[in-house]
């Protein structure tokens, strides 16, 4: 009596490829709020100019702006690399899902 071999399963198909990982934006509350500039006295566009306490006023304010302008600069840097590494996160991304196309 002679046995027949065995049937041989199919070779098994390549598993699935693993997920291509998402990459998640930055929040939108991590975006800081660039500070208002101050209001410009409307005598300074006048042809006799400010007087002094006003001008002095607004001198101040702006020197006031100019500070919260350099505290806000690395806030915004900082958000500016969080928005580069999901346009980066993005890109790979969409390789990776054209690499499971192929």
């Amino acid at each position: 009596m002679t046995t027949k071999p065995a049937p041989q399963a199919a070779p098994a198909a390549p598993g699935p490829q693993a997920a291509c990982a998402r990459p998640e934006p930055p929040p939108p509350e991590a975006k800081p709020k660039k500070p208002p500039l101050p209001e410009k006295p409307a005598c300074l566009d006048a042809k006799g100019g400010c007087p002094g306490w006003e001008a002095y006023s607004y001198n101040d304010a702006i020197q006031a702006y100019n500070l919260q302008l350099q505290a806000f600069r690395p806030l915004a840097e900082a958000y500016l690399q969080k928005l580069n590494a999901y346009v980066k996160g993005s890109a790979d991304y969409a390789q990776c899902e054209l690499k499971t196309l192929q």
